[in-house]
């Protein structure tokens, strides 16, 4: 028997496959996409900040922005307040391709969410952020205790 836990990591394993599937043409990893979505929400964020929003460590992200720079959609900039840190930002080029990104994203969301009314989507929208609500303050706590 699954748990919650189990059915909720399937189910975005099952969801990411399908996007890296379809992302493939455009030259783009899991990793690149995911870091394409997270610089389109937050364009110019420091890089190890980040890595910390994706959920790899620093060396796993400097390795998928190497190739994202190489395929001329994003730069590395020093941090004028920061001498060891470095900015990502977006470039022009980027653009056309987030564009392309965003409606195979946005097909399979559609896909994935047929026949739930609007009202249920916005129901399971709310648990989400009641669970990571809950699980930060669990992360908290965690911290907390392993500090002291």
């Amino acid at each position: 028997m699954k748990t919650l836990g189990m059915a909720l990591a399937c189910l975005v394993r099952q969801w990411r496959w399908v996007n890296d599937e379809r992302l493939k043409p455009l030259g783009l990893t899991q990793s690149r996409w995911i870091t394409l979505s997270y610089l389109k929400l937050e364009d110019g964020i420091l890089q190890h900040q980040l890595a910390r929003r994706v959920g790899v460590e620093q060396p796993s992200l400097v390795r998928t922005l190497d190739g994202l720079e190489q395929m001329g959609l994003v730069e590395r900039r020093p941090c004028p307040s920061d001498r060891r840190g470095k900015r990502v930002y977006l470039t022009a080029a980027a653009g056309p391709v987030l564009a392309q990104m965003d409606e195979v994203l946005d097909e399979t969301r559609q896909q994935v969410l047929a026949g739930l009314s609007e009202q249920e989507i916005r129901e399971f929208n709310r648990m989400i952020e009641h669970l990571t609500q809950n699980l930060q303050g669990i992360g908290k706590d965690i911290s907390a205790a392993t500090a002291g």
